[in-house]
């Protein structure tokens, strides 16, 4: 076998990978040419198996898009699966030769993932014909175990199709983290036992007005279930004790003067806070974390702790301290906004960096503290900044952020004092203050998200944006196909 280069990457750099037309991405650790491949028949059939059959519907998909029928799975199969130690957590190796397909890997986050991978090698025809797939030899794992992305749908509410859409987005570029703000001053989205006026009230509108909407339990459940299938665990994030005024609108007793607020509609921040420090507003807090910790498998749970311009610097830290406190005895683990740096931090909290444009010695005293951090640097990742001028939707206070920003950038040398030890990984988010739709949240999404989903994945030695740029070009075919809509960025060379 021969190694992969693309004619014309730089010494040093990354490579683009290409099996005769494929480009993949995020890029592969390793990529190398075999002399053989193999064709898919109609009688191909699918090996998986019992302990991986969650992967199972995922590798039948990927050969059905295609080929344009579903494969028989039986013992023996040309297309096989296998568990095997080595390839560690989330790693795995992708073989094809005249043999047949075979994917291997230690754990079934490791299929799912080389199954993505075969995805991008398999030719979109599904037109019943035979499908060749060039000889190649994968061996794959990610450089971060945090590759999210945040989704907010408490500025606009976004019914539960519409949220899954976006998880089988970032599933198919290996992200595993969905960050869900579920709460803000413009709308309160989780239904919380024993407080039934937060979606009374607190989910009635959203930025503009409109009718909002909230998730009952049962939406959740079935969110978190839709997301561990694909291997996405979710984080719930519950924005305190700021951003809270759809709760203070919801209960008067959350106010320290007993009065209920307006709802709000508008995008102003920093005008709202809980009464830090009364029993009610700990009851409040510590039934809320306890539902929310109930609903939620995974092990952590965002709190927020941004833009608290209505609380003293020890109000605010006193009640930091208390919520990861109150996040503890759940079993969870808290995670952040970078402001929380400013509190006493367990060993083991995250802390998300966003403010690009402020010292971030806040995120190196969390670090000293324990902490571990998740880069979400505004001018770099924040899927919600316009592309240029004339973008038709997002905003422009981090400024102007075009694919090429999105990628080139490593998350370990970002701030001093916080090397790779102390990154746990890479979230895109995306706020919803401007989007009208879901082809809104797409085309701010899109090419942008599989751009950060590569910072995350791939090592940071093989990667460079005149690369990057044309695999990037070739996965829009696929986004048609997915009848999403992207941004057409004029630093990459789309195919017409």
């Amino acid at each position: 076998m021969a190694s992969l280069l693309w004619a014309g990457a730089m010494t040093g750099c990354g490579s683009e990978v290409r099996v005769r037309g494929a480009a993949l991405v995020p890029l592969p650790a390793e990529v190398v040419a075999g002399d053989s491949g193999f064709t898919l028949g109609p009688a191909t059939a699918i090996s998986v198996p019992a302990e991986a059959a969650g992967v199972a519907e995922h590798l039948a998909f990927a050969v059905r898009e295609a080929t344009g029928r579903r494969p028989e799975r039986r013992s023996g199969g040309e297309i096989r699966l296998a568990l095997a130690a080595g390839a560690g957590a989330e790693g795995y190796e992708l073989t094809v030769d005249d043999d047949g397909i075979v994917i291997r890997a230690q754990t079934e986050a490791g299929l799912f993932y080389g199954v993505q991978t075969l995805r991008q090698l398999l030719p979109q025809r599904a037109d019943g014909e035979p499908v060749r797939v060039a000889g190649v030899r994968i061996t794959d794992r990610p450089r971060f175990p945090w590759r999210g992305a945040m989704l907010d749908v408490a500025r606009h509410f976004l019914p539960v199709a519409e949220v899954k859409r976006y998880i089988d987005l970032m599933a198919a570029y290996k992200l595993n983290v969905l960050h869900l703000h579920l709460t803000d001053d413009q709308g309160w989205r989780l239904a919380i036992e024993g407080w039934p006026e937060l979606t009374k009230i607190g989910a009635a509108s959203q930025v503009g007005g409109g009718p909002g909407g909230f998730y009952t339990a049962d939406d959740y459940r079935d969110l978190v279930a839709y997301a561990r299938a694909r291997f996405v665990d979710i984080v719930p994030e519950i924005d305190l004790p700021g951003h809270t005024n759809a709760a203070l609108a919801s209960y008067g007793v959350l106010n320290c003067d007993g009065r209920r607020r307006d709802p709000y509609t508008g995008i102003e921040v920093g005008f709202s806070a809980l009464c830090v420090g009364s029993p009610q507003t700990d009851r409040f807090v510590s039934d809320v974390i306890a539902e929310v910790a109930r609903l939620t498998p995974g092990r952590y749970i965002h709190v927020g702790g941004d833009e608290v311009r209505e609380l003293s610097t020890p109000a605010y830290t006193r009640f930091m301290e208390r919520v990861q406190e109150i996040v503890g005895a759940t079993g969870k683990r808290m995670a952040a906004w970078q402001e929380a740096g400013r509190a006493r931090l367990l060993p083991g909290t995250v802390v998300q960096y966003w403010k690009t444009d402020e010292d971030p010695g806040v995120v190196a005293d969390a670090v000293r503290q324990g902490a571990k951090v998740v880069m979400s640097p505004a001018s770099r990742v924040y899927l919600d900044m316009k592309y240029d001028s004339w973008t038709h939707a997002g905003q422009d206070w981090a400024g102007m952020v075009e694919v090429a920003d999105s990628y080139e950038w490593d998350p370990a040398t970002l701030i001093e004092g916080v090397g790779a030890a102390a990154v746990l990984g890479v979230e895109a988010p995306l706020w919803t203050e401007t989007v009208g739709g879901f082809d809104d949240l797409t085309y701010l999404a899109f090419p942008r998200l599989p751009a950060v989903a590569e910072v995350a994945w791939s090592p940071q030695g093989r990667r460079s944006f005149e690369t990057f740029a044309p695999r990037l070009a070739a996965q829009a075919a696929q986004w048609k196909r997915w009848g999403i809509n992207y941004h057409e960025s004029p630093q990459v060379p789309w195919k017409r």
